[in-house]
């Protein structure tokens, strides 16, 4: 069952852009002293994970998705991140776990972060096509934002890292200029 982080929509076209999460988690419930207010409490979201500290099920485990809202449709879906040392061994690219959400800019991309590999993505919005991405020093597991200064737009993710994925932790704002038209 995928989780769901935040999403967009671009206006023109009502299509969705949202990442998700395949991870599994394995839940206990504990049965309780006798007199306490529940019969059982669940013992929070344990990951399946592999011998190796994977996700215990097939790949891809992280996505970005763009879904037709007009006709209920999933147009694409792509792996969200990578692990490095999978790739080097041939691997091919997996998805991670994620957290944050995304933005779709009139000129056609979508970026994101919030993977564990704590790369900031550029995607084409129409094909899903990864355009351009950047190594942030800390994960950036927030929505991005993009705004206008003296005719140019700037694309600014916070890059505070830490959190559920266990990676570093930073304290930055990183902006980046997109090119002019």
């Amino acid at each position: 069952m995928p989780t769901w982080s935040g999403a967009c929509v671009d206006p023109t076209t009502a299509i969705l852009y949202v990442n998700s999460n395949e991870q599994p988690n394995v839940t206990r419930m504990v049965e309780q002293e006798e007199g306490s207010p529940e019969a059982y409490t669940p013992t929070g979201y344990n990951r399946f994970l592999d011998k190796d500290g994977y996700p215990a099920i097939k790949p891809p485990w992280g996505r970005l998705n763009a879904i037709d809202l007009n006709q209920g449709e999933i147009l694409w879906q792509v792996p969200l991140g990578e692990y490095p040392e999978l790739t080097a061994r041939g691997i091919p690219q997996t998805g991670t776990e994620n957290f944050g959400g995304s933005i779709v800019t009139a000129g056609g991309l979508v970026f994101i972060g919030g993977s564990k590999d704590e790369l900031f993505h550029a995607f084409d919005k129409q094909t899903g096509k990864l355009l351009w991405q950047v190594k942030l020093d800390a994960g950036g597991y927030a929505t991005p934002c993009t705004y206008m200064v003296k005719g140019r737009q700037y694309v600014t993710i916070a890059a505070g890292g830490g959190g559920k994925l266990g990676t570093k932790s930073a304290d930055e704002y990183v902006a980046f200029a997109l090119p002019r038209p």
